[in-house]
């Protein structure tokens, strides 16, 4: 055989051989509290073909919620962790974004060792620690953006740095011509178990059972981390402004947890000087969230530039009406009629949102059915993973990131 073939077969072999094995996927984190995009991923990974992408799951702490959430998956410690987390919320910064060199040499390492083929990081605080080693190791980015399109990192990190940009909203897309990351950025929703189901007579009853109230209750829940992109005041305001209108009893039911100890205070205190401590209840972080959200007569969503809850696409499935100000990705959610939206910042407005709903049984049904059937059609997990895997494969492939 001739030199010239023998080089042929072999690389014919090694190709094959790479094919055969499944393609690691890296998926870094950065602190140790667990939210949205983390459901959301959670959502993704356990549907992916384990024959065709091995999962690495690289938290800073695995011993800490996160690496608990994906304790099915192959867990690696992040090697350039920082000796302070970054904290939950915090905006992106230059400074930030420094903070991450001093691990950047060994996690450029670690993807080489680990033969990583692609990174794929959700939330800012992630993308600033592990978007450069990606670029520098030569690997491809999904830089997977759930944040305000007005975010520094996705204005002047993304366009230089990602490979592909995936948003969970029109909203969250990145906006300008120049020097944004625009042309290689696409909507996916994020994925639910649209076979979610619940009995709302039942938990309703249990909630009422636990809070110790009456059973001609009207129970308006607020779900999610108590930050002042969710308006939790806001939410509080309602509650008092209901409560002046009227003629039975009102209770806010917060599920959540502030992410620093300052807005938990904060919250307390504006619950005390409204008169609201017997109205406003704070529940805690309650799992399965469905299942409580369907405990709740309505869901209140005070939210101002949220890219797309997943509380509302949550209550869609399981039929609890949602009042929403008219603001980010709700919108997009509760597209064609299929939730209350209402002027942002406004108490008043979120007020006769929810009296509307009460005021019309029949009209708010119908709303309800058509609401669950949407839900399932547009943010189904098989529709996420599919949309996702093509994005994987076009990647591996050595494809193009636009559009």
């Amino acid at each position: 055989m001739k030199a010239f073939d023998l080089a042929t077969a072999i690389a014919a072999s090694e190709r094959g051989a790479e094919q055969s094995q499944p393609a690691t996927i890296c998926y870094p984190f950065a602190g140790d509290s667990v939210g949205g995009s983390h459901l959301s991923l959670f959502g993704l990974l356990k549907n992916l073909d384990p024959a065709r992408y091995r999962v690495l799951i690289v938290p800073e702490d695995t011993t800490g919620k996160i690496a608990d959430l994906f304790s099915a998956f192959e867990q690696c410690e992040d090697p350039g962790k920082p000796r302070v987390a970054f904290t939950p919320g915090e905006k992106f910064s230059v400074a930030n974004f420094m903070r991450t060199f001093a691990g950047l040499p060994a996690r450029i390492r670690f993807l080489r060792e680990n033969d990583v083929r692609l990174v794929h990081t959700n939330d800012g605080r992630t993308h600033a620690s592990w978007a450069l080693a990606a670029r520098l190791a030569g690997i491809p980015l999904i830089w997977h953006h759930r944040a305000d399109p007005k975010a520094l990192g996705l204005r002047l990190l993304a366009p230089l740095l990602a490979s592909k940009v995936l948003t969970v909203s029109s909203f969250s897309l990145p906006k300008g011509r120049f020097w944004s990351a625009a042309h290689k950025a696409q909507v996916v929703f994020s994925p639910f178990d649209t076979s979610s189901t619940a009995n709302r007579a039942e938990a309703r009853e249990r909630v009422l059972k636990l809070a110790g109230l009456p059973s001609d209750s009207l129970l308006l829940g607020y779900f999610g981390s108590f930050i002042p992109r969710k308006r939790p005041f806001l939410f509080v305001d309602v509650i008092a402004e209901l409560r002046a209108r009227l003629d039975r009893p009102v209770y806010g039911l917060m599920f959540g947890e502030a992410v620093v100890p300052e807005m938990d205070a904060a919250l307390r205190e504006h619950i005390r000087t409204t008169g609201m401590e017997d109205a406003v209840r704070l529940m805690g972080f309650c799992s399965p969230g469905h299942e409580w959200i369907a405990s709740c007569d309505q869901l209140i969503v005070p939210a101002f530039g949220e890219p797309l809850g997943r509380t509302l696409v949550e209550a869609m499935l399981v039929k609890t009406p949602v009042v929403a100000t008219r603001s980010g990705g709700n919108e997009e959610a509760l597209a064609d009629d299929c939730g209350v939206l209402v002027e942002p910042e406004s108490a008043r407005a979120l007020a006769n949102g929810v009296e509307a709903v009460l005021s019309e049984p029949q009209k708010t049904q119908s709303m309800l059915d058509h609401a669950a059937r949407s839900a399932r059609e547009r943010f189904s997990e098989a529709r996420h993973v599919s949309t996702v895997v093509e994005v994987y494969e076009d990647l591996l492939n050595g494809g193009s990131t636009d559009r």
